[in-house]
């Protein structure tokens, strides 16, 4: 495959893992519990990457949630 069409079918997964091994590196070199977590932020990108390939819905229904609290909370009943 070349490198043009893997970009194409891969965007997503690509920059998801790129960004989690950046972010990873970054708290790699300040922090500690270093390879847990940089496990988790790589894990993480790749997991919203291959969501946004796959064009799946969001991890979290935040406008079922903004709609069940602004029914909920409003402040003049």
């Amino acid at each position: 495959m070349p490198w043009k069409e893997i970009w194409e079918s891969h965007k997503g997964r690509i920059t998801g893992i790129a960004g989690g091994i950046f972010f990873g590196i970054v708290y790699l070199i300040f922090g500690f519990w270093d390879m847990l977590f940089f496990a988790l932020v790589v894990f993480i990108g790749y997991t919203l990457g291959r969501r946004s390939d796959q064009k799946l819905q969001f991890v979290f229904p935040w406008r079922n949630w903004l709609g069940y609290l602004s029914e909920r909370w409003r402040p003049f009943k």
